[in-house]
């Protein structure tokens, strides 16, 4: 199991993105068990500088939380997002798989194409299962990418309703659709609203 957990380290390290327990596999001599050697490696770099982390159903070596800010300069390029890219996103985050009607009913306006290419071309949402009803639209999901930009292990870990309040990140506004807000679009709305444009940066 060592010679595992050490074959297992490496191919980790040396990998720009996390890997999954059957790439691990399919690398692997012939009767290695990945599964139990992420365990034992996993265990083995609690609080060390790097943690063994779950990103989706993939693997990485990712530095640890509370010391992110050592990599603060080497940060080449900060891409905010517009007030409607980040709501379309959270909606997409919180209500996966969604649709793009339920993605505007949700909201209470339309929401443009650009918005939608943008989260696509940043790779942290993609096209899911089409809905089994009339028309069968495509659905969209949360990407690994996503998952790994923001430290979680999956969706679930999103936090919920009383997190977003007490980081101040909600306000006491109605709920969408609650009011009538005619059909606007996405490109009406692409000023940034006041602290939300830092909600998810690069």
């Amino acid at each position: 199991m060592g010679a595992q957990e050490r074959m297992v380290e490496a191919i980790l390290f040396a990998s720009a993105e996390p890997v999954t327990a059957r790439e691990l596999e399919d690398r692997m001599p012939h009767g290695c068990d990945p599964a139990e050697a992420l365990a034992h490696l996993r265990k083995r770099y609690e609080g060390r500088g790097v943690h063994v982390v779950r990103v989706g159903d993939a693997w990485a070596i990712r530095t640890a939380p509370d010391l992110g800010f050592l990599m603060q300069k080497e940060t080449v390029e900060t891409r905010k997002l517009s007030r409607a890219a980040i709501e379309t996103l959270a909606i997409i985050a919180y209500h996966q798989p969604v649709t793009r009607a339920e993605i505007e009913e949700i909201r209470g306006v339309s929401v443009s194409r650009g918005t939608i290419d943008q989260l696509l071309e940043m790779e942290w949402i993609r096209f899911g299962r089409r809905k089994m009803t009339p028309g069968r639209p495509v659905t969209f999901v949360v990407t690994q990418d996503f998952l790994d930009q923001f430290g979680l292990e999956n969706a679930r870990d999103l936090p919920g309703l009383k997190e977003l309040r007490a980081a101040g990140l909600l306000d006491n506004r109605p709920p969408p659709g609650s009011i009538s807000l005619g059909q606007k679009d996405d490109d009406d709305e692409e000023d940034e609203a006041p602290g939300q444009s830092e909600l998810f940066e690069d």
